[in-house]
């Protein structure tokens, strides 16, 4: 096999280890997680792209630019060591076999669209990765998982019909090319933008896509969430910034309305995950919303596409750091479920949820200060009070998920986690602290910000927060019952649309044949046939046989 080709492994060793998982079944799960290690060999040894024109015209996979070897790196991390947690924690579950087969599936899907260079490779990974999503939301059984599941899929088949048409759209306005290359010279129009943020933004779960995210997260198992939203979401940002043009009039008039919805979209599911009673379901909410930062950076490319550049290196910072952190977080849900951690547990649980908040020395306060900075000298300088208020809106989250899963702590075994399991984790979380000195592209800005300005605006608003929660708890304020209970719209939606589709409002039309009357006509053909059958099969050979001489 030549370097190029090497690419070929990235999407076919997982589904290689789930040929080797139908034939040696349970003996191969605890190396399933090596099925990630042929996309980090290529992130540190990249080779040439890779043609493949047996597929279709224009095929190439591969990771040239600094963006798509990032994102392939911290997805490739991100799953293994999810892989490798999931390989201990769900070793006594007796559907292990089919949560594998789906796990692989999806990780297949993933890795193959981000290697992806043109629209159709793109797309079948997409679905690939989306569709099997499903399986490991509903994979622990039981009414709150099919819940989820129900309407996860739902959005997720809508989404994919969006996202295909809006594809076949761009395609058509290039004549016919699926490249992405192709396609960021060419206009874009208001319907295949629409379609290609509903189709895209459904998986990315930003506001107000997002209303599966947060019953999904409860429902999967932890490895299953942390993946979901370390690099799931990430997919449809990524979709996003590869389908649309460098530089557009129509999506610089846009912009404003974009940067609303960012802003919106990153205070108002923080409020909502503040009365909810779950820690995953306030992760879940914190998940959604960090990608409202990143619709914010959208609408700065969409208005300076001159910066795009600079916005790239912002957009490839802030999908390592909080995928690798969320990821970490989403572990530890699952960790403190299975026994007590040390003190130096708590200690690196702690080290994710304070890079989230931009806590300086973190990968996260290295983002806060690439994302700033890239906001400063731009028409939107205005709006930067509203990144300070969710800044704090954000600490305010990412405390009460942590009061929660010390809550939840009380409950667990007293017995220490699996080392299996506390290995990758630990690894995931030390990267919060370790990345911005082992990778220049973030240690750049983390230093950026160390001067006391700097180092004041990113510590307030978790300051402020610690205060207001420590006035919580002292007066013994608790959520409010009905806010708690908040009704779900798209789960009303979900149900009307299950009770449609199993009792149409159509009758359903019946038919009672008179049996006497069809069984004459029936004797009465049969008559006929039986008189001229033989004449009428000698008629029947000549006409086949003088049409085979005509011919």
């Amino acid at each position: 096999m030549s370097g190029a080709g090497l690419w070929l492994l990235v999407p076919l060793a997982p589904l290689l280890a789930a040929v080797s998982l139908a034939i040696w079944r349970e003996r191969a799960i605890g190396w399933l997680w090596l099925a990630c290690v042929p996309a980090l060999a290529m992130v540190v040894q990249p080779v040439a792209l890779l043609d493949l024109p047996m597929l279709w015209e224009g095929v190439r996979w591969g990771a040239s630019d600094d963006l798509s070897r990032a994102w392939l790196g911290f997805t490739a991390l991100l799953w293994g060591c999810a892989g490798a947690f999931a390989s201990s924690s769900q070793h006594d579950d007796p559907r292990r076999l089919r949560f594998w087969a789906f796990w692989l599936l999806a990780l297949a899907g993933n890795l193959l669209l981000i290697i992806a260079t043109d629209a159709l490779s793109f797309y079948l990974g997409f679905s690939a990765m989306s569709l099997a999503a499903y399986g490991l939301i509903v994979h622990q059984g039981g009414p709150g998982p099919r819940r989820a599941g129900r309407l996860y899929l739902q959005l997720a088949i809508t989404g994919e019909m969006a996202l295909l048409a809006g594809l076949m759209l761009r395609s058509h306005a290039a004549d016919g090319d699926f490249s992405f290359a192709a396609w960021q010279a060419l206009p874009m129009d208001g319907l295949t933008l629409l379609l290609l943020l509903t189709g895209l933004g459904l998986k990315a779960g930003f506001w107000p896509l997002h209303v599966w995210l947060p019953l999904a997260h409860p429902a999967a198992p932890a490895p299953a969430s942390a993946v979901l939203s370390g690099a799931m979401l990430k997919a449809g940002l990524l979709g996003i910034w590869r389908c649309l043009p460098e530089s557009d009039p129509l999506l610089s008039s846009w912009a404003d309305v974009l940067l609303a919805v960012g802003i919106f979209g990153a205070v108002y599911p923080a409020l909502l995950g503040l009365v909810a009673g779950e820690a995953k379901a306030v992760l879940a909410y914190s998940s959604v919303s960090q990608m409202g930062y990143l619709v914010m950076l959208f609408a700065l490319a969409w208005r300076h596409p001159e910066q795009l550049p600079a916005m790239t290196v912002v957009l490839m910072l802030y999908g390592v750091h909080h995928g690798l952190a969320k990821g970490a977080l989403f572990l530890a849900a699952g960790l403190i479920h299975a026994g007590r951690l040390p003190p130096i547990g708590w200690a690196l649980l702690a080290l994710p949820a304070l890079a989230i908040v931009g806590l300086p020395l973190t990968s996260g306060g290295a983002v806060k200060t690439a994302l700033k900075d890239a906001w400063h000298g731009g028409e939107f300088e205005g709006w930067l009070v509203w990144l300070s208020l969710s800044s704090l809106t954000t600490s305010l989250l990412l405390i009460r998920a942590l009061w929660l899963l010390r809550r939840a702590a009380r409950d667990a075994p007293a017995i220490r986690p699996p080392l299996a399991q506390l290995l990758p984790w630990a690894l995931l979380s030390s990267c919060a602290l370790l990345l911005p000195w082992l990778w220049p592209a973030l240690r750049e800005p983390m230093l950026h910000g160390l001067y006391p300005g700097g180092i004041w605006a990113a510590l307030w608003p978790l300051l402020l927060a610690l205060g207001l929660a420590g006035v919580v708890l002292k007066r013994g304020w608790t959520v409010p019952t009905r806010l708690t209970k908040l009704p779900n719209p798209a789960l009303t939606l979900s149900l009307r649309l299950r009770r449609l589709t199993l009792r149409p409002p159509m009758p359903v039309p019946t038919v009672h044949p008179d049996e006497s009357r069809w069984r004459q006509r029936e004797r009465r053909w049969n008559r006929f046939w039986n008189a001229s059958a033989l004449t009428l099969s000698a008629w029947l050979l000549a006409a086949l046989l003088w049409l085979g001489w005509l011919w």
